[in-house]
């Protein structure tokens, strides 16, 4: 057969970008990212008697933990919102950063074998792990609101505000900024495996420097320096503005956040492209 006479469905090219993030092939491998969603779920539940239950009953017992701790002993206040309310909707914030965070951080190492036998977009599975937790925080957000109407009509003690809407701008916000960091942390540890522990660490330690256990009208004046430069905290601070009407996020926060997350992100996405053409020969 003659060239003239070949035609090809589909031509793989290297990257000869920096940026190269093959939008178009990502969106005609939309099927793949539901199934990476799917394996992912069945993954997690599989042989567990609860299943999905658990995403409400995870943030539920952290709410109660919270709440007895940092409300009961150490007599932290909460701007005037109810401990359930309070404690649970940082819990939820909180798990959607950290779970697309650490599902991002692990693409490389986790999915290795898959990647080293079959060609497909590899943005893919950074995308399925955004929509795997994006599934959780739903689930969770409308137990929450179960929580929050009953507070509305019974007390006086939450004023939402229209900006409420707005919240699916906070979970695009969260998962750009979990995206980001967990790319940039991606394309480390293929080299430096040590690293994923340094992180799991940090992690923890993170939650603790972001207002999800208390406002930010607790933090000593000494110390507000740790939520500015934390650019998770802009995003959950706003949520109790925006739908209890208590807190306040100062502007120079917003604005700080919202340029980390753009530098993480663009640096991720960089990073992620660069390191997919050689990580197989590290791994």
């Amino acid at each position: 057969m003659s060239d003239a006479m070949e035609k090809w469905d589909l031509v793989i090219e290297p990257k000869r970008k920096l940026f190269d993030l093959q939008i178009r092939e990502v969106i005609r491998y939309r099927d793949l990212v539901w199934l990476f969603v799917k394996r992912d779920f069945v993954t997690q539940y599989k042989q567990t008697i609860l299943g999905p239950l658990w995403f409400i009953i995870n943030p539920l017992l952290s709410t109660v933990m919270f709440a007895f701790v940092f409300g009961n002993l150490a007599k932290i206040g909460t701007d005037g919102i109810p401990y359930i309310l309070f404690y649970y909707a940082g819990t939820m914030l909180w798990n959607f950063f950290s779970g697309v965070f650490t599902d991002s951080s692990n693409v490389f190492v986790n999915n290795a074998s898959l990647f080293g036998k079959v060609y497909f977009p590899r943005f893919t599975v950074p995308i399925s792990n955004v929509f795997n937790n994006l599934t959780k925080v739903c689930v969770q957000f409308a137990t929450l609101m179960a929580f929050f109407v009953f507070y509305l009509v019974t007390t006086d003690s939450v004023r939402p505000s229209w900006w409420a809407l707005a919240f699916p701008l906070l979970l695009v916000w969260l998962a750009a900024i979990g995206m980001g960091l967990g790319m940039v942390i991606s394309s480390l540890t293929t080299k430096y495996r040590d690293l994923k522990y340094l992180v799991s660490f940090a992690l923890g330690l993170a939650m603790y420097a972001t207002p999800v256990v208390y406002p930010l009208s607790q933090i000593p004046s000494d110390f507000a320096w740790i939520i500015y430069v934390n650019p998770v905290s802009a995003p959950i601070e706003l949520f109790r503005v925006w739908f209890y009407g208590a807190g306040f996020v100062p502007t120079v926060m917003t604005i700080s956040s919202l340029g980390m997350t753009a530098f993480f992100l663009v640096l991720g996405l960089v990073m992620f492209n660069q390191n997919e053409r050689n990580f197989i020969d590290v791994v």
